[in-house]
């Protein structure tokens, strides 16, 4: 019971992490044709009627004090680093539901390096995001290593995992 539910948050930590490459791709995409002026107009606009209701709410308050603090250059910066970012989740996600084995060193060392980032954020800038971030790649990372070594591609861990939750026989290994 225990090895089909970490075979279930592996597949479903990977699931979210293809969701958020493609949000992050999209949003890369979207600061680079965009001001930081506009940016504070549009935080300003979806925040209005949150702030009218209670001025102290948490997440408004940060969406209008981050793009209070962009500037040219940070936006740039925040633009490749979503980029990149995402970019290399959506192509980890690919390789790892084509199917080859040899992509899980990769994705682990890839989401490493982030995780590496993550945690020099967390030193010199703390934040809640981050932390949970961080520990959600860690598990994700730990979960690939585990998948690795019991030497199992995605589609053998999905077959099975989904044969699991709707209670069906699993299929046999080809």
């Amino acid at each position: 019971m225990r090895e089909r539910v970490l075979d279930l948050v592996f597949l479903l930590g990977v699931l979210f992490k293809g969701l958020d490459g493609l949000v992050e791709v999209a949003g890369g995409v979207l600061l680079l044709f965009t001001t930081p002026a506009a940016l504070l107009s549009a935080a300003n606009r979806v925040t209005a009627e949150e702030l009218s209701e209670d001025p102290h709410d948490l997440i408004a308050n940060l969406i209008v004090h981050g793009a209070t603090h962009l500037h040219s250059g940070g936006v740039a910066f925040v633009a490749a680093y979503l980029l990149l970012h995402g970019v290399v989740k959506l192509a980890i996600v690919v390789a790892l539901l084509v199917g080859s084995r040899r992509v899980y060193p990769w994705a682990m060392v890839a989401l490493g390096a982030f995780l590496i980032f993550q945690l020099y954020e967390l030193v010199t800038k703390p934040s809640v995001g981050v932390a949970v971030l961080t520990v959600f790649d860690a598990v994700i990372i730990w979960l690939t290593w585990r998948e690795w070594r019991r030497n199992r591609e995605l589609r053998t861990t999905w077959r099975g995992t989904v044969a699991w939750v709707f209670r069906r026989p699993a299929p046999t290994q080809e």
